[in-house]
């Protein structure tokens, strides 16, 4: 029997039982090794290994169920996990960072060293992409916002001024990784360095060197990769310094001889083989059939290759962290795709943790052509969800009197946007919306408002405090004024002359793009151009960031009785919960569009117009007794705040 000296309790437990554990297997009495690829086939500590990995983002799942999720990996038969790590959460303020400790709004997900901990205790190993870009359909594929305020500096390029600070960030996380490598006791067996590079079409070798010397620098000793279509793994990739692996769904015999073509005596690996697929808003809901999945991953393991299950858990992009697609280039804001909250992606282990199909199939074909048998654990019962009672709303913030009430508005003479403005230690604002106040002004009757260039991304403009926009009721609407896809928008704003009226321009900032080539990663949201009125230019503006901090929502006042629900406003309720505290959805389909706020926290984003109808609740959100729910609703509220103990996928109820 292998010792058990370098194992976690959890693991030391059941080492007496028959089959190993993964650390049992290949920790030995001492390791001498990590994963290498100098040969055909991947050794972990000199023994063979194939990987059977899953994605899993800690910083998509609430802390709490962390645990249950690894679990039922191994259950499955995993023997790895694979995460990226998300430079915008971990540095939220240029220079100030959070690592589970650091009192930003997502503290309680970010606890990376208690995440790699948990890996370990449950028997898996990690394979960690640190970025700095990420991609994962995250919100500016995971580079932080204030980056966008050092003129000219362009990312993802060897430009000084971006690795300066790709540098300094990197001085902090790498060194919480680098204590958990294989080689030093930890479960990392894997780095990658940057991410799907080859997609930038950007032949800057440079910088890929300069990402791979930084990790060397804080001491990263495990096997390095890159990750691309096997078509761009040359453009994206160093072969000569550092595994190549591919991401694809389809085709998987050709897309693994390409890799082959690259690397003749190294291991295939698919770094991502993509189990399901996102949604963007307006959008149908995207799956992927199980015969179909399985019937890739059978080809892919069989070839034989190594495997990462991209994702194996379905997520949530919380708050404002889902990123957008751009199919547009440069300034053109037309082409914005924005991702829902939910970031399920009909994956093996849902969003909310329910095992599916896809994960029974995944299981039978590890069984099936697994050469090394170990020892897994029982797959836990997932905790039955709660369907509250329905809340009759009684209480509201009228959005213009939030504006009226909100402290220290910033005076400008021009339009800036949320990234330039000076604010959160001279980080600028990331997100959220931003407002554009222009007061005491004199408007003719018929008076035209034209913004120029585009809004990025959804304008609501009120004229004092009365909502001008047409109602959300069709995804036709989306090509209307107040959304992104027009150019050089106008709106008529009164029909009679007015004396010293208030215009307010509410700016949504919908996310930035999150992949594609680097033109498209020049993201400042908010208003960029001119407004004018009249073919006049508009100077001499209020600014009032909104960004719906947890610190801010918690000590919201004030609350009325209800006016007008047909307005933009904060509407109120409170509910009971107890222990223990069970999952739940909120269900929107009474909504029109805006956000969820729980206990302070900005669940995420609602759209009548699809696809998703219900924003998943988790139990670790909730507290013991009662519970206050936030609705910023941007058009028109129900009477109540409903439930649902599943998802809901489709259009809202008055779409049409």
């Amino acid at each position: 029997m292998r010792s058990c000296l370098l194992l976690p309790l959890v693991i030391c437990v059941v080492a007496n039982s028959r089959l190993p554990t993964n650390y049992e297997y290949y920790g030995k009495d001492e390791i001498l090794s990590g994963l290498s690829a100098a040969q055909r086939h991947f050794l972990l500590n000199g023994e063979n290994i194939t990987l059977f990995s899953g994605t899993f983002h800690y910083f998509r799942v609430h802390r709490t169920q962390w645990r249950d999720r690894l679990r039922k990996m191994r259950a499955a038969g995993l023997n790895a996990i694979e995460t990226y790590v998300p430079w915008n959460l971990h540095e939220y303020q240029s220079g100030v960072y959070d690592f589970g400790d650091g009192g930003s709004d997502f503290e309680e997900f970010l606890d990376v060293e208690e995440f790699l901990r948990t890996v370990q205790e449950e028997d898996l190993f990690a394979i960690v992409r640190p970025g700095p870009y990420i991609c994962a359909e995250w919100e500016f594929g995971g580079l932080p916002s204030w980056l966008l305020r050092e003129k000219g500096m362009k990312v993802r390029t060897s430009d000084g001024a971006f690795l300066k600070y790709v540098s300094r960030y990197f001085s902090k996380v790498i060194p919480i990784l680098e204590k958990h490598q294989f080689t030093n006791g930890g479960p990392i067996i894997a780095f990658q360095v940057e991410n799907e590079y080859g997609a930038t079409l950007n032949y800057d070798k440079a910088y890929l060197r300069a990402i791979k010397e930084m990790f060397i620098d804080h001491g990263i000793k495990e096997l390095m990769f890159t990750a691309d279509s096997p078509l761009l793994g040359l453009l994206g990739g160093l072969p000569g310094d550092l595994l190549v692996t591919g991401n694809f769904n389809a085709y998987p015999e050709f897309n693994l001889q390409v890799l082959r073509l690259y690397q003749m005596n190294k291991p295939l690996m698919v770094a991502e083989y993509w189990s399901g697929w996102y949604d963007h808003v307006t959008e149908d809901h995207r799956t992927t059939d199980t015969e179909t999945y399985s019937n890739v991953l059978e080809r892919i393991i069989s070839f034989p290759a190594s495997v990462n299950i991209y994702m194996f858990v379905g997520g949530t992009n919380f708050g404002f962290t889902h990123g957008s697609n751009f199919v547009s280039t440069g300034s053109n804001n037309s082409g914005l795709q924005p991702e829902t909250t939910s970031y399920d992606y009909d994956s093996p282990i849902s969003e909310n943790g329910d095992l599916t199909e896809k994960f029974n199939a995944t299981k039978a074909l590890i069984e099936k052509y697994s050469p090394i048998k170990t020892l897994l654990p029982d797959i836990p019962e997932s905790p039955k969800r709660v369907k509250y009672e329905d809340i009759k709303i009684e209480e509201q913030l009228l959005l213009s009197t939030v504006i009226d009430e909100f402290p220290n508005k910033i005076a400008s003479e021009d339009i800036v946007p949320m990234e330039l403005l000076d604010i959160n230690n001279s980080s600028g604002q990331s997100y959220g919306y931003i407002v554009y106040r222009k007061s005491n002004i004199d408007l003719k009757a018929g008076a035209v408002l034209k913004i120029k260039g585009y809004v990025r991304d959804h304008a609501l403009v009120l004229v004092n405090g009365v909502l001008l926009n047409r109602m959300l009721s069709s995804r036709r609407d989306i090509d209307g004024f107040g959304y992104w896809r027009l150019h050089n928008s106008s709106l008529t704003l009164t029909e009679k002359d007015l004396t010293n009226a208030t215009v307010d321009l509410v700016i949504e900032n919908n996310s930035r793009n999150n992949f594609g080539q680097l033109d498209q990663f020049e993201q400042y949201k908010g208003l960029t151009e001119e407004v004018l009125i009249d073919e006049e230019v508009i100077k001499n503006w209020q600014i009032v960031p909104l960004e719906f901090k947890r610190s801010w929502n918690e000590q919201l006042s004030g609350w009325k009785p209800i006016s007008n629900r047909r307005a933009p406003a904060l509407y109120r309720a409170t509910f009971n919960a107890t222990l223990p505290l069970s999952d739940t959805y909120i269900n929107v389909q009474e909504w029109r569009k805006g956000i969820i706020i729980i206990n302070g926290f900005v669940l995420g984003r609602y759209v009548t117009v699809g696809p998703q109808l219900a924003l998943y609740l988790p139990g670790g959100l909730l507290r013991d007794g009662e519970n206050e729910l936030i609705v910023f609703e941007h058009f028109s509220a129900p009477l109540s705040v409903k439930f649902s103990d599943q998802p809901l996928w489709g259009l809202g109820n008055y779409i049409h």
